[in-house]
């Protein structure tokens, strides 16, 4: 695939936090060029740069070389051709004279202390935060993206300034946070970054953990499994027409990435973005949570998330809550074991009950914890073993 000057963004239900200017009198362009420095400085005290983005650069690890100086990306299912001073979709990966480099390595441009719960990880280190962190960028084109300040914006655009992982760690240390998240855009365009800092984190003790639409290769997505702990895929939809026409990507390959992330061990979430008329067909759930179940097993966490009006899909209602309780049941049948709604304040199903005994081991509100019967791992009540990560619960 050529490369394109598209901008691109990525769906899910967590957003950067805050990044308002409706009503402001900013333009876009001012938006993206000024608002991420004062997000990232207010949430973390870190001071930014602007334009900081496309001074320096750093060699990609997924790319072969061609003829006449092109390459072919091979980070994500898309595999871009890209001509010498040229970008792959994504839009922050440049051919330079036929060497593939990252525009983003060491450039986050937003850099927040959240609960872990805003992930969602729901069977992760709950009551805990994670020091989270994105650059610009993403490979897909989600009509209804949530973050789309960041991951339609470029380089250019971006006011940053440079972190060397040993910098993110030292600051996840100094703030005290048990995990590093990869988050608000779509971590797999700033890969390199990811998996740098993850090696530091771990050897001082640190959690990695990766929220992802998965679209990505095999070979990138094995290597990085073997560096983090958990990682959250946004299932958009169990139908191939819709990640076509509304995300302009493929539903297989992220089918392939929660197989391979099942197999490789490391702790999985699904979030699933319930969007009215478009993927929440009862049929289509019904095969999704028969497939989840065969491939991912009854254990693994499946968040129903509620849809608002976002980006360029503002021509529908948010869901109904019944479309999401439906959801809930549907899964919940099919034999998975831990099913949320999510994006409904207060609604019965953002705990987590014991598949054995059903009484409540973790009582939520929102992303406050006001209650935990785990004990290493075991329900408090009845001593079955409750699937996640629990260390220090």
């Amino acid at each position: 695939m050529k490369s394109t000057g598209n901008t691109s963004e990525r769906s899910g239900t967590e957003r950067a936090a805050p990044t308002r200017i409706a009503g402001s009198g900013m333009t876009r362009r001012t938006f993206l060029t000024g608002s991420a420095a004062l997000v990232a400085a207010a949430a973390t005290g870190i001071p930014v740069r602007s334009g900081g983005a496309g001074e320096q650069a750093f060699e990609a690890r997924y790319y072969e070389k061609l003829e006449h100086e092109e390459i072919r990306c091979l980070l994500c299912p898309k595999e871009c051709r890209i001509g010498d001073r040229e970008r792959g979709y994504c839009g922050v990966r440049e051919n330079r004279g036929g060497l593939y480099y990252s525009l983003v390595y060491g450039q986050p441009c937003s850099l927040h202390l959240d609960p872990i719960e805003k992930k969602p990880f729901f069977h992760v280190l709950p009551g805990t935060t994670a020091l989270s962190l994105s650059t610009v960028g993403c490979n897909m084109e989600c009509k209804f993206c949530q973050n789309w300040q960041i991951s339609q914006s470029r380089p250019e655009q971006a006011a940053t300034r440079y972190m060397a992982p040993e910098a993110i760690v030292e600051q996840a240390v100094s703030v005290r946070s048990p995990s590093i998240a990869y988050t608000y855009g779509e971590p797999v365009v700033f890969i390199e970054y990811m998996q740098d800092i993850a090696a530091v984190a771990t050897e001082h003790g640190i959690k990695n953990v990766v929220v992802t639409s998965g679209y990505i290769t095999d070979k990138p997505l094995r290597d990085l499994c073997r560096q983090v702990d958990a990682i959250k895929i946004d299932l958009k939809s169990f139908d191939d027409a819709y990640y076509r026409d509304i995300c302009s990507s493929e539903l297989r390959p992220v089918l392939d990435a929660i197989e391979r992330v099942r197999a490789e061990g490391v702790w999985l979430e699904i979030v699933y973005l319930m969007v009215p008329t478009l993927n929440d067909k009862p049929e289509r759930i019904r095969e999704m949570a028969k497939w989840l179940l065969a491939h991912a097993g009854p254990d693994v966490p499946v968040h129903f998330s509620r849809f608002f009006p976002q980006y360029r899909l503002t021509n529908l209602p948010p869901t109904p809550i019944s479309s999401l309780e439906r959801a809930y049941e549907i899964c919940r049948d099919a034999g998975l074991r831990f099913v949320y709604v999510g994006n409904v304040p207060q609604h019965k199903t953002e705990s987590t009950y014991c598949p054995s005994c059903s009484k409540r081991v973790i009582s939520r509100r929102g992303y406050r914890i006001t209650g935990i019967d785990i004990v290493k791992g075991l329900c408090r009540f009845c001593g079955t073993r409750i699937a996640g990560i629990w260390e220090g619960v």
